[in-house]
């Protein structure tokens, strides 16, 4: 998988080449105003970012902010085409998956001379996070957020169950043996729901049972204790505490927690906003750390502000980045209560915005987090496993064997990219 076949022949020398004008008076160097497009995709956290551009426009009356939405479901696509043709925002949201594939690619501003010159304080936001977005020691991305995965349960079921509520102290046991007794097939009620997710299921599962997914360019997936993992989850399937995946295809875990028939979930705290919009899960639903395996674990991520290498407008871009990562942006992203804010001592405000959920439990699992595991083609991996394990998280069985070949097919494939 060669790196001009990812992202295409445009975005590489054709693209650097196109950089060569540099910023020239679009800076407004030459008394006008800079009007930069800032790219990202969650309509939810529009009205925050609007308010942080307000700031950021008072402070920098010379430059202008334009919000750029794309939908989720095309964003890299869009973004990928804007690329070649030469229409690619001038800051945009970046991801795990995709950090190193574009910072190798030559399509992102390098960072970490802006960052020394103006002493960004890249030390207040988790060091997991900022090395997330550093690629072979240069940083292409600033934090702006981070999420972690807890476990969501409803009290009313537990109630009903006359089951103590999960708390510090719950292993995969505790689930286990809940899960089999929330489970209430007359009432199509499951106790747990072991879908086929990779950030919020499988790989907390795979690192709580002290496994890997991907360690010094080999996949973790064929190891006995990542194996362990993934049994937890298929499991549940095989024992009928869980729906099957086949199942979730149209109503995943997350809309059956939402509608009362899975009474435990794994899920994001970016989540939390939706949760506290159902009124009965407002009333009692509840969040707990995730249970230990043989090791406590949860999967950390966060998405992080990069720049054009094409952007024309880059001293401009810079100075809404930097901005970005300070504690007046983060301040303002925390009270509007959609995500976590990276920045260390502003989450309060996201904190006590919904009073009703025990919040504090996603910033306590900080300490534990594992990085959500990347590649430079991550994607290509992670399209392996969905049509392998399929079959084992429908309740065919077969996990074990389903997780060698990944590992093996997983290999392959970081092989070809380190070869490329």
């Amino acid at each position: 998988m060669r790196r001009r076949t990812l992202l295409g022949g445009a975005l590489t020398a054709p693209l650097l080449a196109a950089c060569s004008g540099g910023d020239g008076g679009s800076d407004g160097g030459g008394g006008g105003r800079t009007t930069l497009s800032y790219g990202m995709w969650d309509p939810a956290q529009v009205p925050g970012m609007e308010k942080i551009i307000a700031a950021f426009e008072k402070a920098n009356p010379r430059i202008s902010v334009r919000i750029e939405l794309t939908p989720w479901a095309s964003y890299w696509t869009t973004l990928k085409t804007s690329m070649r043709g030469g229409t690619a925002p001038d800051v945009f949201w970046m991801n795990a998956v995709n950090i190193q594939l574009y910072a190798s690619s030559g399509v992102l501003e390098p960072l970490s001379g802006h960052i020394k010159a103006d002493a960004t304080p890249v030390d207040r936001h988790p060091r997991a996070l900022v090395q997330l977005y550093s690629y072979r020691g240069t940083q292409y991305g600033l934090p702006k957020d981070f999420d972690t995965i807890g476990l969501w349960y409803n009290k009313r079921l537990f109630d009903k169950a006359g089951i103590s509520y999960p708390d510090a102290d719950w292993t995969w046991d505790d689930v286990r043996d809940a899960a089999a007794e929330l489970t209430d097939p007359h009432q199509r009620v499951h106790g747990f729901a072991a879908e086929m997710d990779r950030q919020m299921k499988i790989y907390p599962a795979v690192c709580g049972a002290g496994g890997y997914v991907i360690e010094d360019g080999r996949s973790g997936f064929g190891d006995d204790r990542s194996i362990e993992g993934l049994r937890f989850l298929t499991d549940m399937i095989d024992r009928g505490w869980s729906p099957p995946q086949s199942a979730m295809t149209e109503s995943v875990g997350r809309v059956r927690y939402w509608s009362e028939k899975v009474a435990m979930n794994y899920d994001l705290s970016a989540m939390a906003g939706q949760m506290y919009a159902v009124p009965a899960l407002k009333d009692h639903g509840g969040i707990a750390v995730l249970p230990k395996g043989r090791r406590r674990a949860t999967i950390i991520h966060g998405l992080a502000n990069v720049i054009s290498a094409k952007s024309r407008k880059k001293a401009a871009a810079w100075k809404f980045v930097h901005f970005m990562a300070g504690r007046e942006a983060a301040e303002i992203q925390a009270k509007a209560g959609v995500t976590i804010s990276s920045y260390e001592g502003t989450q309060d405000a996201w904190l006590t915005s919904m009073p009703e959920f025990d919040l504090k439990h996603f910033i306590e699992m900080q300490k534990y987090g594992v990085p959500y595991p990347s590649s430079r083609n991550t994607a290509v991996w992670e399209n392996l496993q969905y049509p392998l394990l399929g079959a084992a998280f429908s309740g065919k069985g077969g996990i074990e064997s389903a997780a060698r070949t990944l590992g093996e097919q997983m290999d392959r494939a970081l092989k070809e990219e380190r070869d490329s």
